[in-house]
């Protein structure tokens, strides 16, 4: 049977602190290698991994013998910062076990929000999927306030499906998955095995708190998964203890609760693009530019620019128009708008000599341009 794990490419792969760190008790390595042996075999079958992980607050607890999760932001913090070095390394040990590198990515939600941090992550992960390696990530909860407060790894987990146009999310949790009550105090409550992510009847079955140690319940799974349909990505939720969970999924196996996005992921990825799109500028391009946008959809390169309108940042939208004024596109630049008057009529080879740095070699990447004309 075919399913959105198997046959998607490229996954992101959350899990949650109770089952990081044993329900408290400390990091389970011993799981952790599971999901590492599980992680490596979906490699083996070409996909793409991006893990998040919750737990550097628990395990900074239970460092420091704090029985209860503090309320203080800067022990909060403290905690995390504590607790961060221990879940880097049990992960870069428990990986190098299957001669797989990884990297630490501490984000918050903040960085996803800003159009220039956007970019800039963005980059720095698809750079390492191509190089073979698995981004770990954490909400950076050592400097964040309202997000170490009110936030959760599995709103970050959607936000990164968002960033790297995922083809699915997988939540790992203590639960077996969406029930249609709460299965600990209503005995007839069964499994929802699959609906549409953003079903309004979803957030009524998924009403309650989550754990002690986290923050997140099966609420904020059912609003990630909302988020995460934005781009396209269907997800999945799962529960972490059953055995080769990952690997299952990725075989076709039905597992959990799927919530599939309603729109295709290209289609869905324009869409969300179109809903940022304030332009800040924009850039006059020659007939072979307009020719490549307007037909194929393809990157912008410097080359291909005439004149640069206007004052706008790296990561702000800007247009696309012809030398008749028409407009074609629109997009995130790569480039400011004194980056971009330097390096347009050049070729991209020429863009470090010129700027002394090469951020990307296009102006404008086709993932990040939606054609309008």
């Amino acid at each position: 049977m075919d399913s959105v794990v198997s046959a998607g490419k490229r996954v992101v792969v959350k899990v949650g602190s109770s089952l990081v760190t044993n329900d408290g008790r400390g990091l389970d390595v011993a799981a952790i290698d599971r999901w590492a042996t599980q992680i490596a075999a979906l490699r083996e079958m070409g996909k793409e991994v991006v893990l998040v992980s919750s737990g550097a607050i628990a395990e900074g607890m239970q460092r420091l013998g704090w029985q209860q999760r503090p309320k203080e932001v800067a022990e909060l913090q403290a905690a995390a910062a504590v607790g961060q070095m221990g879940l880097a390394q049990v992960y870069e040990s428990q990986f190098a076990e299957h001669g797989i590198r990884t990297a630490q990515i501490l984000l918050t939600h903040a960085d996803l929000a800003d159009r220039e941090r956007y970019l800039n992550a963005r980059s720095t992960l698809l750079t390492l999927l191509r190089l073979g390696v698995v981004p770990i990530i954490n909400e950076n909860d050592t400097v964040v306030t309202d997000e170490i407060r009110f936030g959760d790894n599995d709103t970050l987990g959607a936000l990164v499906a968002n960033l790297i146009e995922g083809d699915a999310l997988l939540i790992l949790t203590d639960q077996s998955g969406l029930f249609t009550a709460d299965p600990r105090k209503d005995p007839s409550a069964t499994l929802v095995a699959n609906a549409d992510a953003g079903d309004p009847r979803l957030e009524a079955m998924a009403g309650g708190a989550g754990s002690a140690l986290g923050r997140g319940g099966m609420l904020t799974k059912i609003l990630a998964a909302k988020r995460a349909a934005r781009s396209g990505a269907a997800t999945v939720i799962a529960s972490g203890r059953e055995p080769d969970v990952l690997v299952r999924l990725a075989r076709g196996e039905a597992i959990g609760t799927c919530l599939r996005a309603r729109t295709a992921r290209v289609a869905a990825r324009k869409q969300w693009l179109a809903d940022h799109l304030q332009v800040r500028g924009r850039v006059t391009v020659d007939a072979g530019a307009a020719r490549v946008l307007r037909e194929n959809g393809r990157s912008l390169l410097p080359i291909g620019v005439v004149a640069v309108d206007g004052a706008f940042s790296r990561g702000e939208v800007i247009a696309c128009v012809d030398e008749r004024g028409a407009e074609l596109a629109r997009g995130l630049t790569n480039y400011g708008s004194n980056e971009a008057r330097q390096i347009l009529r050049r070729p991209s080879g020429d863009i470090e000599a010129v700027l002394g740095y090469m951020l990307e070699p296009e102006l404008i990447h086709r993932d990040n341009l939606i054609v309008t004309a």
